[in-house]
């Protein structure tokens, strides 16, 4: 199994970050080389469109914060529950970019117009331009002043970025031309020629693109926080018998509380009277309601269609399905897939490298090439600086992760981390569960050796601390029956083969055939089904027969898996007769049963010794090793906790088919940063050399280098944008 945080060490504090005053992949760089280099931090990643840092390690929030300080930007304490402030601020400066792009569109559109009509003075009348000038750098203060001030800072700490190469092309523009406003005859008549409007142009532009790349990105990095407010701000607690109106924040745990019609649930509980249909479209992206009564559970955020009930607290705060949902897609959206390193590591030596580019430019059209001129040196080096700006390369990786995870989670796939998406593209094989995962996981007691209450009473006594499902079959089947539970000390359990413990001063063990065989109890005869088998004192004291039906999209998912070339096969801890069984009905030729956790993990390494890419698909604390040694785990997200932790992927729900969806979600993003990524770098490979010469007489002007580097940010976005509407 993948993990972002394979360098954690236990102990360690995690940290996100909110960070000011980056731009570009290599503000990204530069910012990950300075959280990293902090003493005791163990891991740090940086995401360009979220503005945000993860980091990892046991270190003081102090000292990463004055190191981001130092190294130029600013940092602070991302605070999740601040949505509506985040989104303030966010319009806040959508509108000012807007703003400052339309000052400098609006200017650079009128010196253009002027001077294609001639409705200016020749560069001889001093007065006049001197004037435009000085409005010009005025217009440039005011709608890319922060370009200036970005480009200092990284002056000072020895980096460079986006906004090194923005301020040294408009820069260069502005004096040059007034260069030959003041002192024509230091310049060539031939090289007399006036960049005031492409100093405009450019920041005009690219504030542009910023505009329509913040506002893109909003949309995503806002989608999933917002989930948060789908929970109310009140809820009705019922204690003695009385109905009193709280806020939410001050339910307990334990808490019995009465939900009406209409209502959204405040938190993750059980319900413990009534019953209801719950609209869970929210969590699992499936618009169909889902019938619930006692003793099944519910989660916050999700709405009461019909009746009315009562339910028990089990998870509060942040420790609801919804909140940690939220929290495992804003911390995949923050990790990097295995390419998106490499990326980094180009980005962190690109603008370096533009900026030579630039001085050869300098130097052949200055002196070398038979065509030197001063203008030509000018535009082909300001092109090359503002062409080259690698504000598509830091997008093109983190805008697809942002988005793939998002909508992986609106459909109900919680995907830990992006190494995860990487992972899944590659799978050839996959390993699944039964119990819980092929089948519904509620299976019921269809016959019963014995009933005598001795039988009865020691099954029901034993399985009472056990959340397995065959267990709870059981549980209910004497309850029915009116039996009770005695005395039990020493419990243990054995995952994937059953309990033991002390019931009334006798040890008593109840199991699968496996498990008692290795308790030292003879079992014999053909087991029929899923056979539970119950000893005391060393001796079969009789058996439960459980049967469990297979859910309804198990035979078309299984279908659509083997489509994909993907191998399927079984491994379960039942026995023979049952997993054979439902082998056959699904088309599944390779299955083992009788598997013990640690047999499914051996397993597993033998088919990833065999250089197979292996993908485990499981619900139970039996199957947690399994998951995590597998190149990608998935979980159903009606399994256990440990379960889930140790999986890549969670399936909020409980369908199976959400496996292919995943796989499908992953090569959809995936294949979505490859476009990203080709686009960002040929445009620059491309553009590039023609604005450096290379294609001469032709050349870029430095107008549509501005123009272009914008529009290929916005391209980045729109691509990955793409990823919201794909069917799954």
């Amino acid at each position: 199994m993948t993990s972002s945080a394979g360098n954690a060490l236990p102990g360690d504090t995690y940290y996100n970050l909110q960070i000011q005053g980056m731009s570009c992949a290599g503000c990204v760089a530069s910012v990950e080389r300075t959280l990293k280099n902090v003493p005791g931090v163990s891991d740090a990643v940086v995401n360009l469109p979220s503005e945000s840092a993860y980091v990892e390690g046991s270190c003081d929030l102090k000292d990463l914060l004055a190191a981001v300080d130092k190294a130029g930007y600013s940092a602070t304490v991302s605070d999740p529950d601040n949505i509506d402030e985040k989104e303030t601020l966010l319009k806040a400066e959508l509108y000012q970019r807007l703003w400052k792009s339309g000052v400098a569109l609006v200017g650079g559109s009128l010196l253009m117009g002027g001077m294609a009509l001639n409705l200016f003075p020749s560069i001889e009348n001093q007065l006049f331009w001197i004037v435009v000038g000085l409005l010009v750098l005025i217009g440039m203060v005011v709608a890319g002043g922060h370009f200036f001030r970005g480009a200092f800072h990284s002056a000072r700490y020895l980096s460079t970025t986006m906004d090194t190469l923005i301020a040294l092309g408009t820069g260069t523009a502005w004096t040059y031309s007034m260069l030959v406003v003041l002192l024509p005859s230091v310049i060539p008549e031939a090289s007399q020629h006036l960049f005031f409007e492409a100093a405009l142009f450019i920041i005009g532009f690219v504030n542009l693109g910023k505009s329509l790349e913040m506002n893109a990105r909003g949309k995503v990095s806002g989608a999933i926080e917002k989930l948060l407010t789908l929970t109310p701000d009140e809820t009705t607690v019922v204690a003695d018998g009385e109905e009193q109106s709280v806020a939410v924040w001050k339910v307990g745990i334990g808490d019995l509380l009465r939900i009406k019609p209409g209502d959204r649930l405040p938190v993750d509980g059980v319900i413990t009277e009534g019953f209801s249909s719950i609209d869970e479209s929210m969590l699992t992206g499936e618009p169909v309601s889902v019938d619930k009564t006692a003793g099944d559970r519910v989660a916050a955020g999700t709405i009461n269609l019909f009746g009315t009930f009562t339910m028990q607290a089990e998870q509060i705060g942040d420790e609801t399905t919804l909140a940690r949902m939220v929290s495992l897609v804003k911390d995949a959206q923050n990790s990097k897939p295995p390419i998106g390193r490499i990326a980094d590591s180009i980005a962190a030596v690109f603008v370096p490298a533009v900026l030579v580019i630039a001085a050869l430019c300098i130097v052949y059209w200055g002196w070398l090439a038979a065509e030197s001129e001063v203008s030509l040196v000018i535009v082909t080096a300001m092109s090359v600086l503002i062409v080259a700006c690698p504000c598509a390369l830091g997008l093109a990786i983190p805008m697809s992760v942002m988005v793939g995870v998002t909508r992986a989670a609106t459909n109900g796939l919680l995907i830990r981390n992006s190494d995860a998406l990487q992972a899944a593209i590659g799978i050839d094989t996959i390993v699944l569960d039964k119990t819980g995962t092929l089948t519904e996981g509620k299976p019921k007691v269809v016959s019963v050796s014995s009933e005598e209450s001795s039988l009865l009473n020691i099954a029901y006594s034993l399985e009472s601390s056990s959340e397995h499902p065959l267990a709870t079959a059981i549980i209910d089947y004497c309850i029915t029956r009116g039996v009770k539970k005695l005395p039990v000390t020493s419990f243990q359990i054995s995952p994937g083969g059953g309990v033991s413990a002390n019931v009334s001063g006798k040890d008593a063990v109840i199991g699968n055939a496996k498990f008692l065989k290795s308790q030292g109890v003879i079992v014999g005869g053909d087991e029929i089904g899923t056979t539970i088998y119950v000893a005391e004192d060393g001796l079969l004291i009789g058996s439960f027969v459980l049967a469990d039906t297979l859910k309804d999209e198990a035979e078309n998912t299984v279908l659509q898996l083997q489509r994909m070339g993907i191998e399927v096969l079984i491994l379960s801890g039942d026995n023979q007769s049952s997993v054979g069984d439902v082998a056959k009905d699904l088309g599944i030729s390779n299955f083992k049963a009788g598997l013990s956790p640690e047999d499914k993990l051996a397993e597993i390494r033998s088919l990833q010794q065999e250089g197979k890419k292996v993908a485990m698909v499981g619900d139970g604390i039996n199957d947690a090793p399994a998951l995590g040694i597998a190149d990608v785990g998935f979980a159903m997200g009606e399994g256990t906790d440990i379960a889930i932790e140790s999986a890549d992927i969670a399936i909020v729900g409980n369908q199976l088919n959400k496996v292919v969806s995943a796989i499908r979600i992953s090569k959809r993003t995936i294949r979505n940063i490859y476009q990203n990524l080709f686009g960002a770098f040929v445009y620059n490979i491309i553009l590039i050399p023609i604005a450096a010469g290379v294609l001469y007489p032709i050349l870029i002007s430095p107008t549509f280098a501005g123009m272009a580097m914008a529009m290929s940010s916005v391209t980045v976005v729109a691509n990955a944008s793409r990823l919201r509407f794909i069917a799954l």
